[in-house]
């Protein structure tokens, strides 16, 4: 039971954080930053990549909006 709570503490604040630093994305890209969307695509990528580790979600998942991203902040680099 300890270990089942310690892994549901931890798999929240994962998925918190992750779609916290999703909206952070976001908000550079409605912004027109892209240094800044950079760099926040670059932790999103890190962090996607442990939820994918530590079985928070399907590696598959995590590819698909990596790659989502990544298109996204592509098209703003490509606008400006």
């Amino acid at each position: 039971m300890r270990a089942d709570r310690a892994r549901h503490q931890r798999n929240l604040r994962l998925s918190t954080e992750l779609k916290t630093l999703i909206k952070h994305f976001e908000v550079a890209v409605q912004a027109k930053q892209a240094p800044k969307a950079q760099t926040a695509l670059q932790l999103v990528t890190k962090k996607l990549d442990l939820a994918a580790s530590k079985g928070l979600l399907h590696r598959n998942t995590a590819s698909r909006k990596k790659s989502r991203l990544s298109r996204r902040l592509a098209q703003l680099t490509a606008a400006a």
